[in-house]
């Protein structure tokens, strides 16, 4: 089952839901370019941080974004014993999102330095997908991230910003390449039975934003506020069409995800809610935590 945007999601949801009665904080692990390291940002909202609040007390989110990379660097540092320590020695993972194809769908001729061409590109994300199920276990839900699109006029006026008299005033980066890209990532996420969230299509869909999509990027490529909130706001629609059990559900009255009113079926939250402690007899909430 595969989807790429919520209307045409219908009902049916993906089931690689990790059944375990561990009692471990979960784990939900970004792996991308710039844009994933820059997800944390507080100046910028940024959309790993939308995750990290939604996960409250059930997951940590570990941000694995490595600004200027692209997917081909990105697996050579895999490859190695520092690469394998830091992005694959984690256990209970629940979540791992893949998010290149910004830098790799540059210009051959302008940008050769991140340019990987679109079949190597497809051959990454299956091998990436791969590592990720091999070192995290058969049902880790793995969800790909397409490219944005890139806005022309922004990128040219951040290259002329940047590098003065010496802008050369072409773009080493376009919205059409983007858009293979985009495109090549969706079909591997239907051959693969993976979700994906078509952030290419999704921003410049009038239906699925409230703002022109270029105010999304700050720098014609690189995501504002605005576009991290998108961003954000998209990857929990996606989780709680597609991956309900590992949902969290805030209060229906309050909007709250720090009390018992909040639920999620698989993602335990750890230590008792507030809420749910007798301050008259503390020790009866937290008895069961314990090991005889």
């Amino acid at each position: 089952i595969y989807c790429t945007s919520r209307a045409s999601q219908g009902h049916h949801c993906y089931k690689r839901i990790m059944s375990s009665t561990n009692v471990k904080r979960g784990k939900i692990i970004l792996f991308g370019d710039s844009i994933t390291q820059m997800s944390f940002s507080a100046a910028d909202c940024g959309w790993g941080a939308w995750i990290a609040d939604r996960y409250q007390r059930r997951a940590d989110v570990l941000n694995r974004g490595f600004s200027g990379y692209n997917s081909d660097w990105f697996l050579k540092f895999a490859a190695t014993d520092e690469g394998k320590t830091d992005l694959f020695d984690h256990d209970n993972v629940k979540i791992v999102t893949v998010f290149f194809g910004a830098n790799d769908a540059s210009d051959l001729e302008l940008n050769p330095r991140h340019h990987v061409p679109l079949e190597r590109y497809i051959s990454n994300m299956k091998e990436i997908a791969s590592l990720a199920r091999g070192n995290f276990g058969e049902d880790v839900n793995i969800i790909f991230i397409a490219p944005p699109p890139v806005c022309h006029d922004a990128r040219l006026r951040f290259q002329k910003d940047k590098y003065k008299d010496k802008a050369t005033g072409k773009l080493e980066r376009t919205l059409e390449l983007s858009g293979q890209y985009a495109k090549a990532l969706t079909e591997v996420a239907k051959e693969l039975e993976l979700p994906c969230l078509d952030v290419w299509t999704k921003m410049q869909d009038s239906s699925s934003s409230t703002k022109p999509w270029q105010e999304y990027l700050s720098d014609g490529l690189h995501l504002s506020a605005a576009g991290n909130k998108f961003v954000g706001e998209a990857l929990i629609d996606l989780i709680d069409d597609l991956l309900p059990e590992l949902a969290v559900t805030p209060c229906t009255y309050t909007g709250n995800i720090n009390s018992s009113s909040r639920s999620s079926i698989s993602m335990r939250r750890i230590a008792p809610w507030h809420d749910e402690i007798d301050h008259s007899n503390p020790e009866k909430s937290f008895r069961n935590l314990s090991l005889e």
